[in-house]
């Protein structure tokens, strides 16, 4: 059977990496979701090196922790060189959390590491306090191979939530807060202060 090509359909065991985004708004699970699918390849077995922001200050410095308290070890990074930098040759698994908090040098960061074969999962906002597109997510999104966005419960009226509603005055894009400062609120109860 000259000519005829044979096309090898298992992926995983070609070393074809991708990139997954966790996308939504305040308190929809973003970091559980996280951690659900790191502890899913620690239990296969897989090399997992996870990152988050210097600025993600909230709970602990050297863990990615949810809402819920649910926790997993990382390291702490301020731009996406330093992952570059900290990446091990062997590892199968970049996991990353708040996400939009890096510049879009984090997007090419992403495209290499899956290029190179490893799988990546990015956590963060998909849009700022005021409804806009937040940071470099909207360009990860456009080259991402798997998008999961996860919606909350808004506060005001129990309707599925996609906005992050911010409950001061501070008008600065990034202020790093939990409920003190941010509701899950829907489009309809969402206001721009």
């Amino acid at each position: 059977m000259t000519g005829e090509v044979k096309l090898n359909m298992n992926i995983i065991n070609n070393r074809t990496g991708w990139i997954e985004v966790v996308c939504g708004s305040m308190f929809s699970g973003k970091t559980e979701e996280l951690i659900r699918r790191i502890h899913r390849a620690e239990y296969a077995r897989q090399k997992i090196q996870v990152f988050k922001p210097k600025i993600d200050n909230r709970y602990e410095k050297d863990q990615i922790v949810s809402h819920n308290k649910m926790k997993t070890p990382s390291e702490i990074v301020v731009t996406s060189d330093d992952i570059h930098n900290l990446v091990k040759y062997d590892t199968e698994v970049v996991a990353i959390d708040e996400v939009q908090f890096f510049d879009d040098d984090i997007v090419k960061l992403c495209n290499n590491l899956a290029d190179s074969g490893k799988r990546v999962i990015v956590a963060g906002l998909d849009q700022d306090f005021t409804g806009k597109p937040f940071g470099p997510i909207p360009k990860l999104l456009a080259i991402a191979e798997y998008i999961s966005k996860l919606s909350a419960i808004c506060v005001i009226c129990g309707n599925p939530a996609s906005r992050t509603q911010r409950v001061t005055k501070n008008k600065e894009t990034v202020l790093v807060g939990t409920t003190d400062i941010y509701e899950a609120r829907c489009r309809n109860c969402h206001e721009v202060l």
